[in-house]
C-alpha cells in the first residue's frame, strides 16, 4: 500500500485568504476614492469662493502709493523745501526666507560702514504692519543700485523703490525755522492713520514740517498689480491716485533770513524780525545751524555724535528755546508798567548818585555808570539806560505788579501761533519761587528783575513779540509763520491772543517811544553810533545780560574773562517810529554790550526791510561794527 504524502500548502485556504484581502483592498480603494472625490467636491464647490479669492491674492497684490509732500515757499515764492527723485531700499519681512542671511548679503553688497550696520539691522526689525515695506536705506547711489539689480534673484522681498525725497536748498540757514522730516519710527507708527500713511516712510519731525504735517503730507493712494510666483509685478490692473499735500507759503523772507544769518557770522546767537501789524515773522535765525538734509535720509552715527558733542550746540534752537536775561531791553516796558500803576509820571525824576539802596540795607545796587547820571526823568532813563531809576521803580511797583504787567506783553508764556517747540521763558513771581525753591521772595530780587536780571528769562522770539506789541501801542498780534496753506490765506484772527494793553493817557506811548528814539539818535543815547546816517525814525533799546554775577565791589572787565563768560549783547528795535513796519530782537552770546554788536545788527535788519536796495551790505556793517567794538559804552 502506497505511503500518503503530506503537503505544506493548502490551495483552498490560500484562495479564500486572497479573496478576502482583495475585497478589503477594493473597499479601501473605494473608500479613499470616495474621500478624495468628496474632498475635491468640497474644495471645488463648497469652498470655491474662498480658494479662488486666495488664489487671486497670490496673483494680485494691492500696493500703497505715497503722496507727494507739499512744497514750502517764502513770502516771495522762493522755494525753501522741495522734493527730489531718489531710490530707497525697502524690505517686506513676510516675503523673506531667511532674514539674517538676507541682511548679511545686503550689508556686503551695499558696503556699509561699521558704525551704520547696527542701525541698518535695527531698521530691518522695526515693528511694521504686515506686508508693509520697511525702509532700510534712502538715497541709494548708482553703484549700489547696480549691485542690487545683479543680485536680485538672491534677495526675495527686497525692492528698490523710486520715490521723491525732501530736500532743503538752504538747509543750514533755514534748519531751525523749517525743521526737517525723518523716518517714521516705531512709536509714531502706533499713532498714525494706517490708510493715510500707507507706503509713507517719512514724517515731519521738527519746526514747520512737524506743525503743518497734516497739511503737507496729503493722502495715500492704491494700485492693484498682477505678480508672478516670485512676486515681480507683471502689469497694473487698476489704481486710485494719491492726493498730494498742500503747498505752504511762509511769512519768512529768504533775503531777510539770509541777511540775519550772515550778520551773526557764525557766532552763537539769534535774530528775530516781525511785522508788528500782522505778526508775520520775516526772519527767525539761530546760529550756528546744521545741515537738515542729513536727517532726512538718516544721519550717520559719526556726524550725529559730532553735532551732539559740539560745544556751540548747533542743534539747539536759540530763537525759541534759548533762555536769556533780557537786561535793559525791558526798561521801556517797565516804564509803561510804572505809568499804568501810577507809580511814576513821564516827568518823574530821581537823583542818581551811581547806586540805589533799599531802606535799612547797606548794600549798594550800582548803576552801570559808577558816578551816576545825576537828575534823570523817564525819557532820559531809557536813553542812557539808567539802572538806578529802574531799581527805584521796581521797588515801588513790587514783584506782583511787575509780574502782572510784564505778562501782558507775553513774557513768561508761549506767544506764537505755529512755532513748534517754543519755550515759555520765565517771568518770576512769589508763587513761582515758593513752588520752585520753597523760599520767600526777597526785595533785592525785585531790584534784579527791574533791570532784566535775576530769575527773569526770555527767548528772542518773546522779546521780538513784546517789541511788536509795544510798536502797536499795546495791540497784541500773535506771531506766525504760515501766510497761505494751498491757496487759502491764514486768518489773522488767531485764537488765544492776549487782550490789548490800555493806557489812561495815550500820550504815554509817545513819551516812551521818545526815550527809545533817543537811545539811537539822542546825544546821550547808549546806541547813538548806530543812528549815524539813519534815514527814518527808529526806536530801540540795548541790553547786556550777565552770564555770572559780580560781587558788590567788583567791576566787569571783558578782557580778563574767558570768551564764554562775557556778557550777552541784546538789542530790540522797531521802525519807522510813526508807522512801525518791522520789530527786531537781536541776541549775540558773549559779545559784550548790546549798544554795539547787537545794535548794529538790528539797524542792518531794519535798513534791509525799509530801504531795500539802499541798505548797506553785510561787509559794510562788519566794518562799522569793528570800529565801534573797542568803544563799548553803557548797556
Amino acid at each position: 500500500m502506497p505511503k500518503r504524502r503530506d503537503t505544506l500548502k493548502n490551495p483552498e485556504q490560500e484562495l479564500r485568504i486572497f479573496r478576502v484581502r482583495a475585497l478589503l483592498a477594493v473597499l479601501v480603494v473605494i473608500v479613499l476614492t470616495g474621500l478624495l472625490t468628496g474632498r475635491l467636491a468640497y474644495l471645488q464647490i463648497v469652498q470655491h469662493d474662498l480658494y479662488s479669492t486666495r488664489s487671486e491674492k497670490n496673483r494680485v497684490r494691492v500696493e500703497p502709493l505715497p503722496p507727494n509732500r507739499g512744497l514750502i515757499y517764502d513770502r516771495n515764492g522762493v522755494l525753501l523745501a522741495e522734493n527730489r527723485p531718489t531710490y530707497n531700499l525697502t524690505l517686506v519681512r513676510e516675503r523673506v526666507d531667511d532674514l539674517d542671511e538676507t541682511l548679511a548679503l545686503l550689508v556686503e553688497l551695499l558696503d556699509l560702514p561699521e558704525d551704520d550696520i547696527d542701525a541698518f539691522n535695527v531698521r530691518s526689525r522695526q515693528r511694521q504692519r504686515p506686508f508693509q515695506p520697511a525702509l532700510l536705506m534712502s538715497d541709494l547711489s548708482e553703484d549700489q543700485i547696480a549691485r542690487l539689480a545683479v543680485n536680485r534673484h538672491r534677495l526675495p522681498g527686497v525692492e528698490v523703490e523710486a520715490q521723491l525725497l525732501r530736500y532743503y536748498p538752504d538747509a543750514e540757514m533755514m534748519a531751525h525755522a523749517l525743521g526737517y522730516v525723518g523716518r517714521i519710527n516705531a512709536e509714531e507708527l502706533q499713532t498714525l492713520d494706517a490708510g493715510r500713511y500707507a507706503g509713507t516712510h517719512f514724517i515731519g519731525k521738527t519746526g514747520v514740517e512737524r506743525f503743518y504735517e497734516t497739511e503737507l503730507h496729503g493722502q495715500a493712494g492704491l494700485r492693484k498689480v498682477e505678480t508672478n510666483a516670485r512676486g515681480r509685478v507683471l502689469r497694473e490692473l487698476g489704481r486710485t491716485d494719491p492726493v498730494p499735500g498742500e503747498n505752504l507759503t511762509l511769512t519768512l523772507d529768504k533775503s531777510m533770513q539770509m541777511l540775519a544769518y550772515e550778520l551773526l557770522d557764525g557766532r552763537r546767537g539769534s535774530i528775530v524780525a516781525i511785522v508788528p501789524g500782522t505778526g508775520e515773522i520775516l526772519a527767525m535765525v539761530s546760529t550756528p545751524g546744521f545741515d537738515s538734509n542729513q536727517f532726512v535720509t538718516g544721519i550717520d552715527v559719526a556726524s550725529y555724535r559730532g553735532l551732539q558733542e559740539n560745544i556751540d550746540l548747533p542743534l539747539f534752537n536759540r530763537a525759541i528755546r534759548g533762555h536769556y536775561p533780557p537786561g535793559s531791553t525791558i526798561k521801556p516796558f517797565l516804564a509803561l508798567a510804572g505809568l499804568v500803576e501810577g507809580v511814576i509820571t513821564p516827568d518823574s525824576t530821581i537823583s542818581d548818585p551811581g547806586f540805589y539802596q533799599l531802606p535799612n540795607d547797606s548794600r549798594r545796587y550800582r548803576n552801570w555808570l559808577r558816578w551816576g547820571h545825576g537828575r534823570v526823568d523817564m525819557e532820559r532813563s531809557i536813553a542812557v539806560s539808567n539802572n538806578t531809576y529802574y531799581y527805584s521803580l521796581a521797588h515801588d511797583l513790587g514783584i506782583d505788579n511787575l509780574h502782572e504787567q510784564m505778562s501782558n506783553f507775553g513774557f513768561g508764556q508761549r506767544v506764537a501761533h505755529d512755532v513748534q517747540g517754543e519755550s515759555t521763558g520765565l517771568m518770576p513771581s512769589r508763587d513761582w519761587k515758593r513752588a520752585r525753591f520753597n523760599q520767600p521772595w526777597y526785595p533785592g530780587e525785585t531790584l534784579s528783575v527791574g533791570i532784566g536780571q535775576g530769575y527773569w528769562q526770555v527767548t528772542p522770539l518773546q522779546l521780538a513779540s513784546a517789541t511788536a506789541t509795544l510798536a502797536n501801542r499795546g495791540h497784541w498780534v500773535k506771531p506766525r509763520l504760515a501766510l497761505e496753506i494751498g491757496d487759502e490765506p491764514v486768518a489773522l484772527d488767531l485764537p488765544d491772543t492776549l487782550p490789548d494793553i490800555q493806557l489812561d493817557n495815550e500820550n504815554w506811548w509817545s513819551r516812551v517811544f521818545s526815550g527809545m528814539e533817543k537811545v539811537i539818535s539822542g546825544n546821550e543815547g547808549t546806541a547813538r553810533r548806530t543812528g549815524v546816517g539813519l534815514e527814518y525814525r527808529m526806536g530801540g533799546k540795548s541790553g547786556t545780560a550777565q552770564v555770572f554775577s559780580l560781587g558788590q565791589d567788583q567791576r566787569y572787565n571783558a578782557e580778563e574773562l574767558e570768551e564764554r563768560l562775557r556778557d550777552h549783547a541784546l538789542f530790540m528795535a522797531f521802525a519807522p517810529l510813526e508807522d512801525p513796519q518791522i520789530a527786531v530782537s537781536v541776541i549775540v552770546e558773549n559779545a559784550g554790550g548790546g549798544s554795539t554788536h547787537a545794535a548794529h545788527l538790528a539797524r542792518a535788519m531794519t535798513d534791509a526791510w525799509l530801504l531795500n536796495d539802499d541798505a548797506p551790505d553785510v561787509e559794510e556793517v562788519k566794518e562799522v561794527l569793528e570800529e565801534d567794538t573797542a568803544n563799548v559804552e553803557g548797556n
